[in-house]
């Protein structure tokens, strides 16, 4: 009952919010509801991937979070004008360096210290890495040093270009994963798989858990747009920057990816967090990249991409750590304990720039 009964109820209190707007006891109710829509995420994400299998499991989960996302992006873009300008970028800088740091590195350093050392794939991952690195350097960094337009923007022709490159690397990369070398992305036969014999789910259920994601999905992205203001309100009175507001919606909307891929780890199936986490980062710009560019020049909506100074250093120091911890193939915990200190570097920086 509970797999239909907690999406029912967060969807049915997402509705509630639009219509009566968000009290202080409603917004209590809202993070219940979202912590709830959560785990039934995550629930529902591990039955479709039983039945599909790998890879096409993680990417079910990694493609539909981002499609929300970028739908409440492209939301805020409209509502915001000027004033949302960077929030594409805040977004995606955010979700880059939630996945790399803060969900490779606790995927690492619990696999680690459950089952010591850990093995996944490099050739999968070290083509997804990058991939990565091409798509961020071109969204995130090249905007900063290009001469057509002021600095951190893209003219029309080169938000063309990035868009159109962006999608065309996530394809390859959904191509190879799942047709050309889907090898590169299955478990080592030696790993011990507890669910590996487990009847799968029919097709009756699985359809069912693929409809129950998406609403799940909707409410997490729905109740985080409708907590925003609250989210706001509270870090105007910490006297915070506008960035952590975008880092505080990205971890919630993060929140059934990361779970997903923790638990993976736990189980001894780090391949499955790393598809998860390499797949969820390219899907972030791949897929968004596209659908802010395209509504930038369509509707003339500004669009700030390039990052600062200290968010550039932060960046390309993820990006080279990233590629020594999956440059291996073999993780332990201390690769994950350095993404971690990554990851809060990135946290502090936020709220003490």
């Amino acid at each position: 009952m509970k797999a239909w009964l907690i999406p029912a109820l967060s969807i049915l209190l997402l509705i509630i919010t639009v219509v009566a707007g968000v009290s202080p006891w409603l917004a209590v109710l809202c993070v219940a509801a979202l912590i709830g829509a959560v785990l039934a995420a995550v629930h529902h994400a591990e039955v479709v991937a039983h039945r599909v299998g790998e890879p096409f499991g993680t990417l079910v989960l990694a493609v539909a979070v981002t499609v929300i996302e970028a739908s409440l992006i492209l939301s805020m873009m409209f509502a915001g004008g000027e004033a949302a300008a960077a929030v594409p970028r805040d977004t995606i800088y955010a979700a880059v360096m939630i996945i790399l740091n803060g969900v490779v590195g606790l995927c690492i350093l619990v696999g680690g210290l459950t089952h010591h050392e850990q093995t996944f794939r490099v050739e999968g991952a070290g083509g997804g890495l990058a991939a990565l690195i091409v798509m961020s350097a071109l969204s995130l960094v090249m905007p900063t040093f290009t001469t057509t337009t002021s600095a951190g923007t893209y003219s029309a022709n080169q938000m063309e270009f990035v868009a159109a490159t962006s999608a065309a690397l996530w394809a390859v990369y959904v191509f190879v994963q799942t047709v050309r070398h889907r090898d590169y992305f299955l478990p080592a036969q030696n790993v011990a798989n507890p669910e590996a014999h487990a009847k799968p789910p029919s097709n009756r259920q699985t359809a069912a858990s693929f409809g129950l994601l998406i609403v799940c999905l909707v409410s997490v992205v729905g109740l985080a747009k409708m907590l925003s203001p609250t989210v706001e309100r509270l870090v105007d009175s910490a006297a915070a920057p506008k960035e952590v507001i975008g880092i505080v919606i990205a971890m919630l909307v993060l929140l059934p990816e990361t779970l997903a891929a923790v638990r993976a780890a736990r189980a001894n199936r780090l391949q499955t967090s790393m598809n998860l986490a390499i797949g969820s980062a390219l899907a972030s710009i791949g897929l968004t990249i596209p659908v802010v560019a395209v509504a930038s020049v369509v509707f003339h909506l500004p669009l700030h991409l390039g990052l600062d100074s200290k968010d550039l250093v932060m960046l390309a120091v993820t990006l080279l750590v990233s590629a020594v911890t999956l440059g291996t193939g073999r993780t332990y915990m201390m690769q994950g304990a350095v993404h971690l200190v990554l990851f809060a570097a990135f946290l502090f920086l936020a709220f003490v720039p």
